[in-house]
């Protein structure tokens, strides 16, 4: 059976859904650059809740962004719909899109919305081994009919940078308590690197964060993704705990500093970035801020 992409027309409408989760749709940046690198003749579109739409504007991998509603993904009209998030919503949305494709993981709930059914990226990429979530969502471009390629990096694209001296950026929260690294380490981190490296220091988090142990520095509260993008497309290094933005600083190509609790790296790690990761599967108040302050110097130390 010919891979899907042949089948496509010149020109054809490809849907691409991925509703939410910063780092889910970070990371499927590289699929998208390589199916425009394959086929740079199609139009695709990004089904994206709006709060994290920023993503992927500018991408020129992206011809549209939607809005992920019945209306909007059957009004594209898409030859071929490809669902990256896998639940209950982006199930029907792949069906009510009325593509004549209907592409998911085999692993994914409601299997009767897909005619095109993808396996584990072990099996596409031939080795039985943990993969990161990149290599598991550019899989799904491989056994579409890309052809095999190394997996390029998340990138993103049309981030304001501010006009200002040198700084850091500093992302202490997670939605989670076991992925935060204690506030107290993460002030400490930002004495240092304001103190030895002259940098200023940016603490960036959602507007209902408990930003009260970082009074001294100046902070970036509930600003727009797209906001945030420029902030820390500016910033000459980012440090903070697994979560979305440390994702965004990886595609941006800031040098970072992530910290690791229960989550694997080896999954959900920076993909390809000038990184230190610590990780402490036994809880991140293991990790000494002497650490962090080392990780971060040698970040600073392969930036000269």
């Amino acid at each position: 059976m010919a891979p899907a992409l042949d089948s496509l027309s010149p020109g054809a409408r490809v849907l691409v859904l991925r509703l939410r989760s910063l780092g889910d749709c970070v990371l499927t940046a590289p699929a998208l650059e390589l199916l425009r690198a394959h086929r740079p003749d199609l139009q695709v579109a990004v089904a994206v809740e709006p709060r994290f739409a920023a993503v992927f504007e500018h991408n020129p991998a992206v011809s549209a962004i939607l809005d992920p509603s019945l209306k909007a993904v059957r009004r594209w009209n898409a030859e071929l719909a490809l669902n990256l998030h896998g639940g209950t919503r982006s199930a029907w949305l792949t069906l009510a899109s009325g593509a004549r494709l209907r592409a998911g993981f085999a692993h994914f709930r409601h299997q009767w919305a897909y005619n095109i059914r993808i396996p584990r990226a072990q099996q596409i990429l031939g080795e039985e081994r943990t993969v990161h979530t990149a290599e598991h969502l550019a899989s799904s471009m491989f056994y579409l009919g890309v052809p095999r390629a190394g997996i390029p990096r998340a990138r993103l694209f049309g981030a304001a940078k501010p006009a200002r001296p040198p700084y850091a950026v500093l992302h202490p929260f997670a939605a989670s308590e076991s992925k935060r690294w204690p506030a107290a380490r993460f002030a400490a981190l930002a004495r240092h690197l304001r103190l030895e490296h002259g940098l200023g220091i940016v603490i960036l988090g959602a507007a209902d964060d408990d930003f009260s142990p970082f009074e001294e520095f100046e902070t970036l509260r509930g600003a727009p993704l797209a906001e945030v993008k420029g902030w820390i497309a500016g910033a000459s290094l980012f440090a903070g705990n697994d979560s979305g933005p440390a994702h965004m600083a990886a595609a941006l190509g800031v040098p970072l500093l992530v910290l690791f609790g229960s989550s694997d790296p080896r999954i959900w790690g920076p993909w390809r970035a000038d990184a230190e990761v610590l990780h402490a599967p036994q809880g991140l108040e293991s990790i000494p801020v002497e650490r962090a302050i080392e990780a971060a110097d040698r970040l600073r130390a392969r930036a000269w």
